[in-house]
């Protein structure tokens, strides 16, 4: 879908007002955000800035004290995480969430057991589970991990890791995808191999990503939100982004530098 497609479809998800109090501390303060349909969406800004409280808020994992989410025009403000995420709102987090112990194919067919409705039937043979062995290859073959079906996950170098985490996000069949850091404390070559990845996967979906690594922002993102002091300092593409003043003074120092770098 191109960026004049999706802009017409109108917003995915959109925020009116959204703020979260902490005992008289705001940590998100206002904020007004849409993420066009289609789009790689980033959410960017210096520690503390209240990104990660916002992913909280909009996958509900807190609840706000104001304001208003909306997904694909649905008020979702006061719905409960497990129902966003079958409406097609699914979160990766910032550190691995996959099973270090099972395979590779064996993480992702416990992805996809939702669809059985044998989540918590655990009495049952685990070959009840082969049926999904096709959808779970189709899935790693997307990832480019087909080739370590069999390999034990913890086995696995850290930026495979994160693609077989997003391989079990697809197993949900998100509409929206939001990725919590998910280049961090990686290599150039693993950041190199997920930003691919990302950009692979972003066909027919729409990505809203929290990420520190510019060079990934600037490579793949088509709007970029900068929060600062939990308020929303400003909106655009990179090149916008990246030259405004504003934006520059709030991140200052080394990450002042890196805008820069990859602008």
């Amino acid at each position: 879908m191109t960026a004049k497609t999706a802009s017409a479809a109108g917003p995915i998800l959109e925020t009116e007002g959204l703020v979260k109090e902490f005992r008289g501390f705001v940590a998100v303060n206002g904020v007004n955000l849409k993420v066009q349909r289609g789009h790689i969406h980033a959410l960017i800004g210096p520690n503390g800035a209240g990104k990660t409280t916002c992913f909280n808020l909009l996958t509900k994992f807190l609840a706000p004290t104001r304001g208003t989410i909306r997904f694909n025009g649905v008020d979702i403000t006061r719905e409960p995480p497990q129902k966003i995420a079958r409406m097609g709102m699914v979160r990766s987090f910032q550190i691995s969430a996959v099973f270090p112990h099972l395979t590779v194919l064996e993480n992702v067919r416990i992805a996809l057991q939702r669809k059985l409705g044998t989540t918590f039937h655990f009495w049952k043979s685990g070959r009840s589970l082969d049926t999904l062995n096709g959808r779970a290859l189709a899935l790693l073959a997307e990832v480019g991990l087909e080739r370590y079906a069999d390999m034990v996950t913890v086995e696995m170098p850290y930026g495979r890791k994160r693609a077989l985490e997003i391989a079990t996000t697809l197993a949900l069949e998100p509409e929206l995808m939001l990725l919590d850091e998910p280049t961090q404390g990686m290599g150039h070559e693993d950041v190199d191999l997920v930003m691919q990845l990302i950009k692979k996967v972003s066909a027919n979906r729409t990505i809203l990503m929290v990420e520190h690594n510019m060079k990934v922002v600037s490579g793949i993102c088509d709007a970029i939100t900068v929060l600062a002091r939990g308020a929303v300092l400003a909106e655009g593409d990179y090149a916008a982004v990246s030259s405004n003043p504003v934006v520059i003074e709030a991140y200052m120092g080394s990450e002042a530098a890196q805008l820069a770098a990859a602008a």
